[in-house]
């Protein structure tokens, strides 16, 4: 993992565990809670058109919760990882690497079809 991966690993454990919250971070509801946050930053979208959402960016209110909303999946992504023994930079590095393999420029390039339908 990425030394500022593992440094944000490591305080986010240190602040779990300082608080006796480990009970309740099962993998299951680290990825239950994953998910409620990842419904969190879509609901900062709903009901807008893709033009409001990216102008919305100009707004530092609108900005400080994207920020909010990430760094909370980030957490649980970084304790789901940390729980399962995941080195997180490594598999999104290795993730790329079959994407790649999937989606050549040739094929891909322009498209939004799935691998399988290039």
């Amino acid at each position: 993992m990425t030394d500022r991966l593992s440094h944000l690993t490591r305080r986010l454990v240190a602040f779990r565990d300082a608080r006796d919250w480990s009970q309740f971070h099962s993998l299951k509801n680290l990825m239950l809670s994953l998910n409620l946050e990842a419904s969190e930053l879509l609901e900062l979208a709903q009901w807008k058109s893709d033009a409001e959402v990216d102008a919305s960016l100009a707004d530092p209110a609108f900005k400080e919760r994207l920020a909010e909303e990430c760094a909370d999946i980030l957490n649980y992504l970084l304790l789901i990882c940390e729980r399962a023994g995941i080195d997180l930079a490594e598999a999104a590095d290795a993730k790329i690497s079959r994407n790649d393999a999937k989606y050549p420029v040739a094929k891909a390039r322009g498209s939004a079809k799935k691998y399988t339908e290039l």
